[in-house]
């Protein structure tokens, strides 16, 4: 059995992993490539493999950093079955069209500067209607189930806790008198998400392939971080400001409903609590996404996922996505009216990391109005929008218009969809039978570090964090037995140059705001303490790069 990994390597996108072992080659995922511009360049290069030889893939979830792909294999051959749990495919069913809309809307405009430029028209990777085709070979399954795929492959999909439907996939691969297997996590969802159950610990496995996206961090606990949301939400509507939140259409969308809604029961007989709480309860909170419309109907139609609590909530008639206030914005023209409303309000707007959709509209008209809050309350991968804004960013561009950042930027990162470094450890203690050797995927390059020094460290397992297109022999030894080159062109060569000469002149001006900042004699102590952070954190990615 080896692994071959070709995405989610040293990155937190584009995950994707070739299986071959018992005669049959298989994926393990097959995202999109999102964030930085030379990352985004991956989704339409071809395949590191034939699609129409993949015998058949295995999903773990439906976020399109881990499915967004699945309509371009299609496109290329691959016709045998998507395994995946019923929800994931329900999600897919409404994600993944979206997906190829939002392409073909993105290469409209760019064909539209293309032809201004004399320049050839581009293709969409894949269409909304590609999409829609490539949903006939998704094959549900349910959780704690073992299914044989073949007589020598056999495969379970349990709860990872992540989102509706996402799975920590168990894979058992029979090769004469051997039998080897190995754990792939997918995305693992934090022990206190709102609405769905912790995340299963598996018992033994051979070989895990985990994610490491918060391996070097810790949450804040569910109750600081409802209280944090109460009163940034609550100041800002006083102050007669809007507050949007950049959220994930899928998943965080709903969390953060049920998070309004449940504060209610955590703070019942504080007076001043009840004073925020009705604040809230009187602003209108508009979700304004047709995709996080249609996925709240799926979360709806499987209940039976919800956890203990959220289930008994339910038997008493108390929707935790239903309340007083909530309004759903279907249309682009109900979206732009928010944004001419000056009704205080939350606005809850997809994409969470700020890259496309209605949020940026919302953030136009909302960035430089100091009385409003844009609160995120998810990752921000490097090179998005929502990323420069949480950092620090003074002014952004959003089509094509510099925007000034006078609003309040707060992040809340307890509502994180991952686990942090502590519940990645305590899934590593929960197996019995101790893994032989631990992979890990899904992080930025100083996260995994951290992480895994920590798990040698305390463990004493051998960890190997794999680069693109690395495969690995699945032995009581392992060995890299071959090494995917990638490709770079030159127009990726020449953007590096483009990006160097840019970021000399942002650190120029860096250094003026900054300056600027230091002399403010109103600046908090917290806020010089914030400034030093992220200026350490400048600079071990710049120090990655360098000895890279």
């Amino acid at each position: 059995m080896k692994i071959t990994f070709l995405g989610a390597t040293r990155t937190v996108t584009g995950s994707n992993f070739l299986v071959e072992g018992a005669g049959k080659k298989f994926l393990v995922d097959c995202g999109m490539w999102q964030g930085k511009a030379e990352q985004e360049m991956e989704n339409s290069q071809e395949f590191e493999f034939n699609p129409s030889e993949i015998d058949f893939m295995l999903l773990t979830h439906a976020h399109i950093d881990h499915s967004g792909r699945i309509p371009k294999l299609y496109n290329e051959g691959f016709r045998n079955k998507v395994y995946a749990h019923k929800a994931t495919c329900d999600l897919c069913t409404l994600m993944l069209p979206d997906s190829g809309h939002i392409q073909e809307t993105e290469v409209e405009w760019k064909n539209k500067k293309r032809k201004r430029k004399g320049e050839k028209p581009i293709e969409p990777i894949y269409t909304a209607e590609d999409a829609v085709r490539c949903l006939e070979i998704f094959e549900p399954v349910q959780y704690d189930q073992i299914i044989e795929i073949t007589p020598e492959i056999h495969v379970r999909f349990n709860d990872a806790g992540h989102m509706l439907g996402s799975s920590i996939i168990e894979v058992w691969v029979k090769e004469g008198e051997k039998e080897t297997k190995a754990v792939f996590t997918g995305d693992i969802g934090n022990n206190d998400i709102p609405l769905l159950s912790p995340p299963t610990m598996i018992e033994d496995t051979d070989f895990l392939i985990m994610e490491s996206t918060y391996g070097s961090r810790l949450h804040m606990k569910n109750d600081e971080k409802a209280e944090i949301f109460l009163d940034v939400v609550s100041e800002t509507l006083d102050n007669g400001g809007t507050v949007v939140i950049p959220s994930f259409a899928v998943g965080r969308t709903q969390e953060i409903l049920y998070e309004i809604n449940k504060l209610k029961d955590e703070y019942g007989d504080d007076e001043e609590f009840r004073r925020k709480y009705k604040t809230i309860m009187k602003a209108p909170v508009y979700v304004d996404s047709p995709l996080a419309i249609s996925a709240t109907e799926v979360f709806r139609e499987n209940m039976e996922l919800f956890d203990e609590e959220t289930k008994e909530e339910i038997m008493r008639g108390d929707n935790p996505l239903e309340f007083p206030g909530l309004k759903f914005t279907k249309t682009a023209d109900e979206s732009k009216a928010l944004n001419e409303d000056p009704t205080p309000s939350i606005i809850i707007s997809a994409s969470g990391m700020c890259e496309v959709g209605r949020i940026k509209h919302h953030l136009k008209h909302n960035l430089w109005n100091p009385k409003s809050t844009i609160l995120f309350v998810g990752y921000q991968a490097p090179g998005t929008l929502g990323y420069n804004i949480v950092n620090g960013a003074k002014t952004v561009k959003i089509f094509g218009e510099e925007i000034a950042v006078n609003a309040r930027i707060e992040y809340i990162e307890g509502y994180s969809g991952h686990a942090d470094q502590e519940l990645l450890m305590n899934c590593i203690y929960s197996y019995i039978k101790k893994p032989k050797h631990i992979f890990l995927v899904h992080g930025e390059p100083q996260s995994q570090d951290v992480l895994a020094d920590k798990i040698e460290e305390e463990t004493k397992i051998g960890v190997t964090i794999p680069e693109f297109g690395e495969t690995y022999e699945l032995n009581d030894e392992i060995v890299m037995t071959h090494k995917i080159e990638r490709r770079v062109n030159k127009t990726m060569k020449s953007e590096i140059l483009q990006r160097l000469g840019k970021l000399k002149e942002e650190l120029k001006d860096m250094e003026v705001y900054v300056n600027q900042d230091l002399q403010d004699e109103n600046l908090r102590d917290e806020d010089i303490f914030r400034i030093n952070e992220k200026i350490k954190d400048l600079e071990k990615q710049i120090l990655n790069v360098i000895e890279g």
